[in-house]
């Protein structure tokens, strides 16, 4: 017993020995849960004597199982296996092993054992979330129901949330009040007859089939009832209402249930987590013992001082006051700047600092930022300052498929011979272009002596087209002519890009109702506005071409960049958190939609604050340019919340900030010596009315828009 419960603090060991009726282990930040609800496992197995095979222990990723696994074995496994049958560390028996899983995992098992008494084969195969849409377009298609009418993505979406909160086709039905919600239930009601049809089930189904297994079969509920003696339950503050059903089903008349979690870190009610489960789990199971880890063996004091006074804010939520014995450490800091740009300079020349002078490495670093359209600013300073890095739980900007479409029209506007842009947005968003008709057109093209715009607005000539699609292609072809009219005019790049989205019916198209729509908008925000500070389309699309060309390294040595959201359950000694501001951090849905909402956007800021261990930076730029105008916000309220002395650290102007109300003055003369945050030292060689040709010290000739540009100009 005492090998199990060494290296334990009082509050853990309390959990771990506590094996008798339910129990809930509200960890904080950094407590050290994993390795409680690990231990207490151990305890089971080896002290209560226990079998495997009676306890059922729960997780919300496999990579979660399978550390827990790991250390499990480590701690009592060759306790409790035959010494000569020891199988190396990281591979411990089968037999060994609880029931352990994610409840994805665990429902399978239950339904392939026993899910023929509601009907579902064993061999009953698993959509993913590309086989759901297919299977819904085809059910859209046999309804006649159009894509201009609904976009399948936000059909997909609304099923799933119907099914997570156990909504049946004909319970969606009968609440369905709207024509979305009307054309939806008659989607999911033919959806479910498809997916019956081909002996699948979708990631939702596993779920919902097991509530609706056990519950509607009583002899099935008490088997496993009978089995599970004991069950265990990670994070139990990002269960859904299907999750807690099958725990609230599984749960047998002695309940012994144990979950651990942290309603303080509670930030997916976007897909459908109620932390509320947590803070009715006393409500639940009357008489539960309640062990709070307030131990914090990951972030200094001042961190935790900040973090806490942040969360403390919120009305729903449990008490705990987190603690560290590692001292104050540094003072939380807050940075300001003067937009986006310089926010990400100065961080990048911060890190590229302390890894110069040996202070650190550059994987003790990570960037946290609210929305992935953030991370472009970082990925261009970091290319600046040659700072390694990389995105996690997310692909490069330039690499996203929104920014490719876009890149792929002006590259093709730009020169209307570019096959491979052509091939790319032929068909993007839909226009009924198939692939022989494509295949036809080309074909046509080469032989014509046409480039591939002005084939396309004479489409009506190539006769093994079909009328369709030559009246398709030649419409395609118009509207690329007038973009082109428009760079020959040396319109401003922000604004053919603004043009492009908005007359091929892009923003539209991408607006599809799914979770993803708004970062999608968010990425194309991020290129037009970094498009103003171009005054032509050749230097723009050159900039963009060396940005997605840049080397890149990754791996050990690289700071990380990554949304709040992404980096939940990490840590690194050196967090940066950016864009502290209202509107961004918290959202301006957030903020719109009140309370609820803006209490969960302070959790995320709890989240990202205690992902700190030694140092803590907050930043905050004054100006921001979104959709292509800058926009001026108040520093985030979170800021406030923390209510406490931070050292604060203003990055002065290095460049002025134009808007677009100030009068056209142009501030430099040829000749002049001007500093570009981007592009470094050079000399302004040509003035165009508010446009400066700038010939850098690395070569490069550069055309730029003074009022977005942020020149400073040299003195000598």
């Amino acid at each position: 017993m005492d090998d199990i419960l060494d290296g334990l603090n009082d509050a853990q060991r309390s959990a771990v020995v506590a094996s008798d009726g339910p129990v809930l282990i509200l960890a904080g930040a950094g407590s050290g849960k994993t390795k409680t609800l690990t231990h207490r496992i151990a305890y089971l197995l080896t002290e209560q004597g226990v079998w495997p095979n009676e306890i059922l222990a729960v997780t919300f990723t496999n990579k979660a199982a399978r550390e827990m696994r790991q250390r499990l074995w480590q701690i009592a496994g060759p306790t409790q296996a035959s010494s000569s049958h020891t199988p190396p560390a990281d591979q411990p028996p089968r037999s060994f092993m609880p029931w352990m899983g994610t409840f994805h995992g665990i429902c399978v098992r239950i339904l392939r054992r026993d899910g023929a008494a509601i009907s579902i084969p064993s061999n009953f195969v698993i959509y993913d979330e590309d086989d759901r849409q297919g299977l819904i377009k085809q059910a859209m298609k046999q309804l006649s129901i159009g894509t201009d009418r609904l976009k399948p993505r936000a059909a997909s979406a609304a099923i799933s949330k119907a099914k997570n909160q156990l909504l049946s086709p004909s319970d969606y039905a009968a609440s369905a009040r709207f024509p979305f919600q009307q054309a939806v239930a008659e989607i999911y009601q033919l959806y479910e007859q498809l997916l019956a049809d081909a002996g699948a089930l979708d990631f939702d189904d596993l779920l919902l089939e097991t509530v609706r297994l056990l519950r509607d079969h009583s002899a099935v509920r008490q088997r496993y009832q009978t089995q599970f003696k004991h069950i265990l339950v990670d994070e139990y503050q990002d269960t859904n209402a299907a999750q807690y059903q099958i725990i609230k089903l599984l749960v047998n008349p002695c309940r012994n249930i144990c979950v651990v979690g942290d309603d303080w870190q509670s930030i997916y009610s976007w897909r459908g987590a109620d932390f509320t489960n947590i803070l009715n789990f006393e409500r639940d199971f009357p008489g539960a013992l309640v062990v709070k880890l307030e131990q914090n063996y990951r972030s200094t004091g001042a961190i935790l001082e900040a973090a806490g006074n942040v969360i403390n804010k919120n009305q729903q939520r449990t008490d705990k006051t987190l603690w560290t014995a590692a001292g104050p450490g540094t003072p939380v800091q807050v940075q300001a700047a003067y937009d986006e740009a310089e926010e990400a300079y100065t961080i990048a020349s911060q890190i590229a600092t302390q890894v110069a002078t040996g202070e650190r490495d550059y994987s003790d670093f990570a960037v946290l930022y609210r929305t992935n359209a953030q991370s472009y600013a970082f990925e261009r300073a970091f290319n600046q300052h040659r700072v390694p890095y990389q995105l996690v739980g997310g692909v490069r900007f330039y690499d996203r498929k929104e920014i490719k479409d876009i890149l792929a029209y002006l590259r093709l506007i730009y020169q209307p011979n570019d096959r491979v842009s052509f091939s790319r947005i032929a068909n993007v968003p839909t226009r009924g272009i198939g692939a022989t008709s494509l295949e036809k057109f080309l074909i046509w093209q080469g032989t014509s002596g046409l480039d591939i715009i002005s084939a396309l607005v004479n489409a009506s000539q190539a006769a093994t087209l079909t009328k369709r699609a030559q009246t398709t292609l030649t419409q395609l072809g118009q509207l690329l002519r007038g973009f082109q009219a428009q760079v020959e005019a040396a319109a401003d790049p922000s604004q053919l890009i603004d043009d492009v989205i908005t007359k091929t019916g892009y923003r539209n198209y991408i607006l599809d109702g799914s979770p993803q729509a708004d970062d999608r908008e968010a990425n194309l925000s991020a290129l037009l506005s970094d498009a103003r500070a171009f005054a032509s389309m050749p230097d723009f699309l050159e900039e963009v071409a060396l940005m997605s060309s840049a080397d890149q390294a990754t791996g050990a040595h690289s700071v990380t960049l990554m949304t709040l959201h992404a980096a939940k359950g990490l840590e690194f000694p050196v967090v940066y958190m950016v864009g502290l501001e209202d509107g961004l951090f918290p959202s301006a849905r957030a903020l719109e939609e009140g309370p609820a909402a803006l209490e969960e956007e302070r959790r995320l800021c709890y989240v990202g604050m205690t992902r700190a261990r030694q140092e803590l930076y907050m930043s905050y730029a004054q100006s921001r340019l979104q959709f292509g105008s800058r926009s001026y916000n108040s520093p985030s309220r979170f800021l406030d919340d923390m209510g406490m002395s931070l050292s604060m650290v203003h990055t002065e102007p290095t460049t002025p900030v134009y808007d677009d109300a100030l009068d056209e003055v142009m501030p430099y003369e040829v000749g002049d010596m001007v500093r570009s945050l981007q592009f470094g030292d050079g000399e302004v060689i040509d003035i165009d009315g508010m446009a400066v040709s700038v010939r850098f010290a690395n070569g490069s000739t550069k055309k730029l828009n003074v009022q977005y540009a942020r020149l400073e100009k040299i003195t000598p």
